[in-house]
């Protein structure tokens, strides 16, 4: 659900890697290893548009090529569910400071792809919008 397709261009200078679900993203190297190492960078730099925006966050679609994948970090992913649940129930950040009993700036934190926040932060704001955490182990 939260492994996003890429998808190579190549060009005379180097490759980059753009996202069908998030045409926001962009990374770039001399190689492609070298843009695979860019591309979460990118990937949290767009998502961050979309809270800005106050827009949600699409989900995957299917790749064609299990090697040109995205494979998001659990908090990332975490991140995600916990903005579009605040949409999916209409609550700020303002709302949900209050419920959580902290600032405005906590909740910015916790929605802040570019920050590292504690999972269990993530996990409690889920909790009062009524959502739960589950990990799943996947063979790689």
């Amino acid at each position: 659900m939260y492994q996003y397709p890429l998808e190579l261009h190549t060009e005379s200078t180097g490759v980059w890697l753009s996202c069908p679900d998030i045409p926001e993203m962009n990374a770039s190297g001399d190689t492609l290893g070298e843009a695979f190492a860019e591309a979460l960078d990118g990937f949290e730099s767009a998502l961050s548009l979309y809270v800005e925006q106050r827009r949600k966050i699409p989900a995957a679609s299917a790749a064609r090529d299990p090697a040109m994948v995205l494979h998001l970090p659990a908090l990332t992913v975490a991140k995600i569910m916990l903005w579009n649940a605040m949409l999916d129930e209409g609550v700020s950040r303002s709302e949900l400071a209050r419920r959580m009993g902290c600032t405005r700036q906590v909740v910015d934190r916790l929605v802040d792809f570019l920050h590292s926040s504690k999972i269990e932060q993530v996990e409690r704001a889920l909790g009062l919008l009524g959502r739960r955490l589950s990990l799943v182990l996947e063979a790689a």
